[in-house]
């Protein structure tokens, strides 16, 4: 039996009625044609219906693909570059398609954009700081760690579970040596900080922002300035958290007063420190391992949800490492 035969005994159809189909197609049909290339199956549309030829299981995954798509146009009216690509990688991965939950909006910013999970990682990575006052997220670069904490924070100050924010990040690597520097204590450390700033800014109008922090409903401030608090009601962020020292680790967790919860986010891939092995975020693993209330979370390539070329970046990167570690190991 050829494979042409083969696929039309085989097929699904699935409506568009109601769907604006250049949005779920793609310019040129491009959303369509990556599906094709993604997986063994031909996709033919029909005025109101796509009609799916491939094998059996091939077939469930694409129908249940296509469902988050048509949601997606209906709800947001557009197809974003990186929803597509990661909602690629997931129907092809191991990970269930119905642990995506892509209704669980984090917060809609000002210009009406929504945040939410891109990811089954980032799913997995909002669930843990819902369910716990603890949560440790480590990945690479570009896969929302930081962005989707500081949502999770505005949300809860909004809804009043919360009295205050608190961006904490560790200022000129770990060690915090801030004299060389021109100016004073705030033009010192903003420039560490800006990062944090830049996703606050995203997420409130401006006004809004400088009303809260003039208040100091929202703080944000170098690691430093945390010893010797007790922060009570806060949500906590510790950003960078790799490149803290085991005391300093310590030391900000320790801070958690009642009604408060935390977030520590770090890359253990781009750790600054002089010794590595000195770093916080790496000894905490071991330390906090199976304590209920902390959770940890981790990311991967999978996640990343900046320009395409950044997970490929990183893949190269990675593969430059365990090659290095390997010359070194066979020398």
């Amino acid at each position: 039996m050829n494979q042409k035969s083969k696929y039309e005994e085989n097929s699904i159809e699935i409506s568009l009625k109601g769907i604006d189909q250049r949005i779920l197609f793609g310019y040129n049909s491009l959303n369509l044609k990556e599906i094709e290339l993604a997986f063994p199956v031909k996709i033919v549309a029909r005025g109101e219906k796509l009609k799916v030829y491939g094998e059996t299981l091939e077939l469930f995954k694409i129908r249940d693909l296509f469902q988050i798509l048509i949601r997606q146009v209906k709800q947001e009216g557009e197809v974003p570059e990186h929803f597509f690509e990661n909602l690629i990688r997931n129907t092809r991965g191991e990970t269930p398609l119905k642990s995506i939950n892509e209704d669980d909006r984090v917060l809609v910013k000002p210009n009406r954009d929504v945040i939410k999970p891109r990811s089954s990682g980032q799913t997995a990575y909002l669930k843990a700081i819902w369910e716990n006052d603890l949560v440790f997220v480590i990945g690479p670069a570009g896969t929302g760690k930081t962005y989707l904490a500081v949502a999770c924070a505005i949300r809860k100050l909004k809804a009043r579970e919360i009295e205050r924010i608190i961006l904490v990040r560790p200022a000129v690597e770990a060690g915090e040596s801030l004299g060389f520097l021109p100016g004073d204590m705030k033009e010192k450390v903003d420039p560490y900080l800006r990062p944090l700033y830049d996703a606050l800014y995203e997420m409130l109008a401006a006004d809004k922002m400088e009303k809260l922090l003039f208040h100091n409903t929202i703080e944000v401030a170098p690691l430093a300035y945390m010893r010797g608090r007790s922060l009570n009601n806060s949500f906590i962020i510790l950003d960078e958290a790799q490149n803290t020292t085991s005391g300093q680790m310590k030391m900000l967790l320790t801070r958690l007063g009642f009604g408060s919860q935390a977030v520590i986010t770090g890359d253990i891939t781009q750790i600054d420190l002089p010794n590595h092995k000195d770093s916080g975020l790496l000894q905490v693993q071991n330390i906090l391992k199976g304590i209920s209330g902390i959770q940890f979370v981790y990311l991967d390539q999978a996640d990343v949800v900046r320009h395409k070329l950044v997970q490929d970046i990183i893949q190269a990167y990675d593969k430059f490492g365990k090659n290095n570690r390997n010359s070194t190991d066979g020398d």
